[in-house]
């Protein structure tokens, strides 16, 4: 039996946190368009090779909502990516002012403004693990050190989140992201429900130069604008923000740490450098098992199969970075490469709209590590490192030295 007649069930079985499991090499020659069953149970069409990926990211026959939610395909049971979102009468409509609202908060002002607040708290964090360490021989962990704290604080700081609440947005996004568990991810989306209310009325109160003060304004001029979008929004935001940027902090320092001569271009050369280094992380570092969730909002024909309305399309982004029909050695960790065109923000009408905010992350970190740790090296091998049970995958730890 072929390939593309099997349903296959996500998530593949992969080597480690950097490569890809060896089946989607298969499916992008066999079968770009296959039928899979999801993590949690449901049948869609997975999609892995990177023109077709391309293509219907910015097709408008596809979106998050769904005719009729109640039976539409999930992806997992976790309170983020889990299925179908918003109006299926509106969506696009709904979708052009979220941007909209969102615009201003990563406008160059701000970006400029959180650049500085960015660099602090790398320095800051990379001061306290210096000072961790008795001897050279000491281990430290730049996951619990860096790579997690650093993007929730930043996201906090953008949100308008009190800083003594950062604790809690670092336990709510862990359990909305947990996939093994649904009742605790819906407990915790209901308790982030509750507290994001809270901080909308204090914003009300006393504004600030935030997110969510931007959203309680948006509110006061459209009364259609309630506070579950609100709240949607402030999710994605979140997960977004933290999640992914999370793992592309760890896999990038992995890339690098197992790559000897990228990691002594980059530390010859932090500012030259960083930029493409940048982008091949976010090419090359795949966060998750899984892709991005689409519903087909009328029947359509792609690479040889129909796609009936209503069902569920998994968009590998993971995948598609890494076609070899994309790229040259596409499997090359290689930040001199030509090709720039990477998929890591999504395409069209829904390219990450805090990108900008993700590459101002990385570029500090990696310049910064770069420049502060020249010696860096891994204390275990990447085999050895225990995975984060999060949908978006990625290390648990990341002991390092140097």
């Amino acid at each position: 039996m072929s390939v593309a007649a099997e349903r296959l069930r996500l998530p593949f079985p992969r080597p480690n946190v950097l490569d890809l499991a060896p089946l989607y090499e298969v499916l992008r020659r066999d079968a770009p368009i296959t039928p899979v069953t999801t993590p949690a149970g449901d049948p869609a069409w997975l999609v892995t090779r990177y023109d077709e990926v391309k293509a219907l990211l910015g097709d408008k026959r596809f979106g998050r909502s769904h005719p009729e939610p109640e039976r539409a395909s999930r992806i997992t049971t976790a309170a983020v990516q889990d299925g179908p979102t918003g109006s299926y009468e509106t969506e696009e409509a709904d979708h052009a002012r979220m941007r909209r609202l969102l615009t201003p908060a990563f406008s160059a002002k701000r970006m400029r403004m959180l650049s500085q607040h960015v660099q602090d708290l790398v320095d800051g964090y990379l001061d306290e693990l210096t000072a961790a360490r008795a001897t050279p021989e000491d281990v430290v962990d730049l996951h619990s050190g860096l790579a997690f704290p650093l993007p929730v604080a930043v996201i906090c700081r953008l949100l308008g989140v009190p800083e003594s609440d950062r604790e809690l947005f670092h336990t709510l996004s862990d359990r909305m992201a947990s996939p093994s568990d649904g009742g605790e991810a819906h407990q915790a989306r209901e308790e982030f429900s509750r507290y994001m209310v809270g901080l909308a009325e204090a914003k009300r109160r006393e504004p600030g130069e935030d997110v969510i003060t931007d959203l309680v304004r948006a509110q006061s001029a459209d009364e259609a604008f309630d506070y579950g979008e609100m709240i949607r929004l402030c999710v994605g935001l979140l997960f977004a923000g933290h999640e992914t940027t999370v793992n592309r902090i760890g896999l990038g320092v992995l890339f690098l740490m197992t790559r000897p001569e990228q990691w002594a271009a980059l530390t010859a050369d932090p500012e030259g450098r960083v930029d493409a280094t940048v982008e091949e992380i976010m090419r090359l570092g795949a966060p998750g098992d899984l892709g991005l969730l689409r519903y087909a909002h009328t029947d359509v024909d792609i690479a040889g199969t129909t796609i009936r309305t209503g069902e569920a399309v998994i968009l590998s982004i993971n995948s598609a970075n890494r076609d070899q029909s994309a790229y040259a050695d596409a499997e090359t960790f290689d930040p001199d490469r030509a090709e720039r065109t990477h998929l890591g923000f999504g395409h069209g009408a829904h390219f990450c709209i805090g990108a900008s905010l993700a590459r101002t992350e990385l570029r500090i970190v990696f310049a910064t590590l770069a420049r502060r740790l020249p010696g860096m090296r891994l204390a275990k091998g990447v085999d050895e490192l225990p995975v984060r049970t999060t949908i978006t995958g990625g290390v648990a730890e990341l002991p390092v030295t140097w």
